[in-house]
């Protein structure tokens, strides 16, 4: 790449990674390459296995940032990362042979029309997991293997899992799917073993193109069922198939699971689900409530919904149902009213709590083992800074107190410095994993509801 190219592609670059999320661009477009400028088009190298799916994706970006720095005439031509550099049409990657000799798979359930891509809401908290499910879907075993989805229960793992199966079954139907549980593996393969059928067991799992498991912490502590898993694991990776596993937890934190199983696990991406965000909900509820043909609800209805139960989206869509129900057997409007008086009486744990900062204080200093001292001191250890920065979050999420009362709470901080520990924590929780799990943790603990209001 000549000096001027690499300066040219530098800003297209910065432009585009200004325009898209970090984490997408990262993953998508940080490893795109410039190979030649003829004139006004742009020549760009992309892997092969991700080409076509730049191109449909992020075609418009890509064009729009070489517009900017080259003019508007340019054009932007992404090829293959190969010396012909061929357009890119990649092929799905089959195993024709190993699918011909496999035996019937019988699904695990008929694919449920509402359970697909299109159903599925995209927000903050899912967005990296939705592109990489949509990926391995339409390029199986060539982006990413495995995926491993993580999130607590009721975010939409399974969704995801539910709606690989559906894209597969609909755009790539040569393809054997077999879709279980870790609960339902363990089961299988007891069952096998017992009736001396484990010939029969490993070929249903060991011959197909793509393989999800949901709940796959279930596997934690059964000796022999990890032992059967580690060798069908190897065999569907080495034979190019697959795998696509979700669990409540990271790999990280599946301390029970055999090591080298858990570095597999870790092996792929790992992608994690978390709650939903108010906005996020409410899509959620708009969309459920589209589907079901409720057309009489009135926005404040949803938004009540969504503002007062924030758990995760099979809360969320069990509460609309009733709702719904209470109104279709009362004759009642589908109003913040009616929203709030069943609300009142089917969820009185989701009833806004607002906590004291005393509280929150001491239920942070309790999760991460610090003193009531150290929570309002001056030390700039990470030990005590980053849960002091989550308290201090937490307060400005759960009260309704303005930045210097909160900063007066935390030894008299001015609201600068509370801002900053805001930031801060808000960056945390995006990257952090472990972190994350705490600050949701700690607000199941104290029950409160979200002010939903920006620091």
């Amino acid at each position: 790449m000549n000096a001027e190219l690499e300066h040219i592609w530098s800003r297209i670059a910065g432009g585009l990674a200004e325009a898209i999320e970090e984490p997408v661009f990262r993953i998508w477009l940080e490893p795109l390459r410039p190979v030649e400028l003829d004139g006004v088009q742009l020549t760009i190298e992309a892997p092969e296995q991700t080409c076509d799916w730049v191109r449909e994706r992020f075609g418009r970006a890509l064009q729009a940032a070489v517009a900017a720095v080259l003019g508007p005439d340019a054009t932007a031509d992404v090829v293959t990362a190969q010396p012909s550099h061929t357009s890119c049409k990649p092929e799905p990657r089959r195993r024709a042979q190993a699918s011909k000799a496999a035996p019937p798979i019988e699904r695990v359930a008929e694919i449920s029309p509402k359970l697909t891509f299109d159903q599925f809401v995209i927000g903050d908290s899912n967005r990296l997991a939705h592109a990489a499910a949509l990926t391995v879907s339409e390029l199986p075993a060539q982006a990413y293997n495995p995926l491993f989805i993580c999130g607590p229960p009721g975010v939409g793992k399974t969704h995801l899992l539910r709606s690989i199966e559906a894209y597969i079954a609909a755009h790539l139907p040569g393809l054997n799917v077999r879709r279980t549980t870790g609960e339902s593996f363990t089961n299988d393969f007891v069952q096998a073993l017992s009736t001396s059928r484990l010939d029969a067991f490993k070929a249903s799992f060991r011959h197909v193109d793509v393989l999800l498991i949901d709940d796959v912490q279930f596997l934690e502590r059964k000796a022999k069922t990890e032992e059967e898993f580690f060798h069908t694991f190897n065999a569907l990776y080495e034979a190019g198939s697959q795998i696509v596993l979700s669990s409540d937890r990271p790999p990280s934190d599946l301390q029970a699971l055999e090591d080298r199983l858990r570095e597999r696990f870790q092996a792929g991406l790992v992608a994690d689900v978390r709650p939903p965000d108010f906005s996020t909900r409410l899509a959620i509820l708009r969309k459920r409530a589209q589907y079901d043909g409720v057309d009489r609800i009135d926005q404040l209805a949803l938004e009540t919904i969504a503002r007062r139960v924030s758990v995760n989206v099979r809360a969320l869509e069990g509460a609309l149902i009733r709702v719904v129900a209470y109104s279709s057997l009362t004759g009642r409007p589908l109003t913040h009213e009616t929203a709030t008086e069943v609300l009142d009486g089917l969820y009185p744990q989701a009833l806004a709590k607002e906590r004291s900062i005393a509280e929150i204080k001491d239920a942070v200093s309790a999760q991460f083992g610090i003193t009531a001292e150290e929570m309002v001191g001056r030390t700039r250890s990470p030990r005590a800074a980053q849960p002091r920065q989550l308290a201090m979050y937490l307060a400005r999420e759960l009260t309704d107190k303005s930045l210097p009362a909160i900063g007066r709470e935390f030894g008299g901080r001015d609201h600068t410095t509370v801002l900053h520990a805001l930031r801060r924590a808000k960056q945390r929780i995006a990257e952090d994993v472990s972190y994350r799990t705490s600050a949701q943790t700690l607000r199941d603990l104290l029950g409160s509801t979200p002010t939903d209001r920006s620091a």
